[in-house]
């Protein structure tokens, strides 16, 4: 079996590569061309996987590199995917986003339509939310250019899948972190600012809005998710999530006190941090997918938390005895 991971070097494209490595697949990975390479997330599977040049801003390239794979499986995971930079490049988070999908899509439907074919879609799209917990049938009201790129992909993938009879799903994932999350999303960023404090490498924490509350799962959980959609009879779209929502301020408490320290004594408000429009209550249900593909998450709230500042803490460390 063959799978193609668009966006194989972030968080997701990392976790997915691993477990489709260790089900025996070959795995192909597309990044895109730079001056500089980011590919820390895959340096310990980068002999094990072949990674192709190309664009989710370009056709004529996705085409190409879907005759040359030939594969039975594509998960489209590339994004433009931190919030906040939405609102200052809304275009190209659409054209990223958004249309980059349809090109992924209709590549597959002219090159390869036999393959099934996953879109990473997020829980952003929910936005001002109509009902708590959002399901498969909540309407969406997204609240950032992300969340409003997302729900285009999300709704183009629905109508390639009825117009063309293409097994194409939607995994409507709920806020999923892990170590490999980039320092910009908010976990992450308490997880290595708690660990810096700690070892006395920094003093304070400038944070926005501690109050919002995510339903937040571990980043492997997730990946077994999406691969477990394309093993169905048929495409169907599903929400991923624990079922719990925490506070910003209960994770801060969570990080601090594992090392034994208060995060009011380290957190200060930076209002420059705060978002044009917030996303309330984020809670989903799982409950389909835990019926019909048999997914639960393994890593609780606690464990994630601990995890993420236990994998900080040991990297500066490290760092420290270089």
């Amino acid at each position: 079996m063959k799978a193609l991971i668009t966006g194989i070097t972030g968080q997701d494209g990392s976790y997915l590569a691993d477990f489709l490595l260790e089900k025996g697949y070959e795995v192909y990975g597309m990044v895109r061309r730079s001056s500089t390479e980011t590919f820390d997330r895959i340096a310990h599977i980068k002999d094990r996987v072949t990674l192709m040049q190309a664009d989710l801003l370009d056709q004529v390239a996705l085409m190409k590199m879907l005759d040359e794979v030939r594969p039975d499986e594509i998960y489209n995971l590339a994004a433009m995917s931190f919030v906040p930079t939405s609102w200052t490049q809304p275009v190209l988070t659409g054209e990223f986003t958004a249309m980059g999908v349809t090109r992924v899509l209709e590549s597959m439907r002219q090159v390869c339509p036999k393959a099934k074919f996953y879109q990473a879609s997020s829980s952003e799209m929910f936005g001002m939310v109509r009902e708590v917990p959002q399901k498969e049938t909540t309407p969406f009201h997204p609240r950032s250019p992300y969340g409003v790129a997302k729900a285009y992909g999300h709704h183009i993938t629905v109508n390639y899948r009825e117009s063309y009879g293409l097994f194409a799903v939607s995994g409507i994932l709920f806020n999923h972190e892990s170590p490999r999350r980039g320092k910009e999303f908010v976990t992450r960023k308490i997880s290595d600012a708690v660990a810096q404090i700690k070892l006395g490498l920094a003093k304070k924490l400038p944070m926005g809005n501690v109050e919002a509350k995510r339903d937040w799962g571990f980043a492997g959980d997730y990946v077994r998710a999406m691969w477990m959609m394309l093993q169905q009879d048929h495409a169907e779209d599903y929400v991923i999530a624990t079922g719990t929502n925490h506070s910003v301020k209960e994770f801060l408490e969570l990080a601090f006190s594992s090392v034994g320290l208060h995060w009011e004594d380290y957190v200060v408000t930076d209002p420059k941090l705060l978002r044009p429009a917030e996303v309330d209550h984020l809670l989903g249900d799982s409950s389909k997918a835990k019926k019909m593909l048999g997914w639960k998450p393994e890593v609780d709230f606690k464990g994630l938390v601990h995890m993420m500042v236990e994998a900080d803490l040991a990297r500066y460390k490290a760092q420290m005895r270089a």
